[in-house]
């Protein structure tokens, strides 16, 4: 397996990544998008905190989050000739990104699917620039790494090359069910399946990282030691 680690491909830039990450998670709290108390996940297990980006849902905050993601992907080094969101969540998302890149000064085409294929008017799945190139898929998240696959058939499917996964937070979080765990997250699955990197915002290791520095009251005290223990009870091994 290839292993991927944004933290090198920065070094190797000389970037210090560390800033960007803690501002990426304390906007998120702000935003009231990272929420800390008992939320059940798709996996059924009782987690500590919750992600959902789709409370990034005016213009500023979205706006914000486009530039996390615009600058995660251009200090990444990562070669790329377009991006793609997959419906739902990765259509704005990818729209946003596509317009914060161009102000950065990279100019690129964007594309997206539906759901269902369109049987009239321009018809098929696929809105916006034709896929090729070396393609850029952008979500918020990798649960069951489903949207991925998905996303990775299509650009093949148009000829183009799935270069690279970007998405806002890692959960670093080991796959399966409680009683037969993969040794491996959703993302490091998909990394090993298709030979290519996940990039993310922000991951499990910066919201403890955060957590530390938040202050030492009692609340927030008894959330680090809630995500800390779910970090060694379900966080990936490698």
């Amino acid at each position: 397996m290839t292993r991927y680690n944004i933290d090198v491909l920065f070094e190797r830039l000389g970037i210090e990544v560390s800033q960007l990450r803690e501002e990426f998670i304390r906007f998120a709290v702000d935003c009231g998008v990272l929420r800390f108390g008992e939320f059940i996940t798709k996996a059924g297990r009782t987690s500590p905190y919750f992600f959902n980006a789709g409370l990034f849902n005016d213009g500023q905050s979205l706006g914000t989050l486009a530039d996390y993601y615009a600058d995660t992907l251009l200090e990444s080094g990562v070669s790329f000739d377009m991006l793609f969101g997959p419906a739902y969540k990765g259509i704005p998302l990818v729209a946003a990104v596509a317009i914060s890149l161009a102000r950065k000064g990279r100019n690129v085409p964007f594309a997206y699917n539906r759901k269902e294929a369109k049987d009239h008017g321009e018809g098929g799945v696929i809105v916006g620039a034709p896929l090729k190139g070396k393609v850029v898929i952008i979500d918020d998240v990798i649960s069951a790494g489903t949207s991925v696959n998905e996303s990775v058939n299509i650009i093949r499917n148009a000829n183009a090359t799935p270069g690279v996964v970007l998405i806002a937070l890692d959960r670093m979080e080991r796959s399966g069910k409680d009683d037969a765990l993969s040794e491996l997250s959703a993302v490091q699955e998909v990394q090993k399946a298709y030979d290519m990197p996940v990039l993310s915002i922000a991951n499990l290791d910066d919201l403890l990282g955060y957590l530390a520095k938040a202050g030492a009251s009692p609340e927030m005290n008894q959330y680090q030691k809630a995500v800390k223990a779910y970090r060694d009870k379900y966080g990936s091994v490698n």
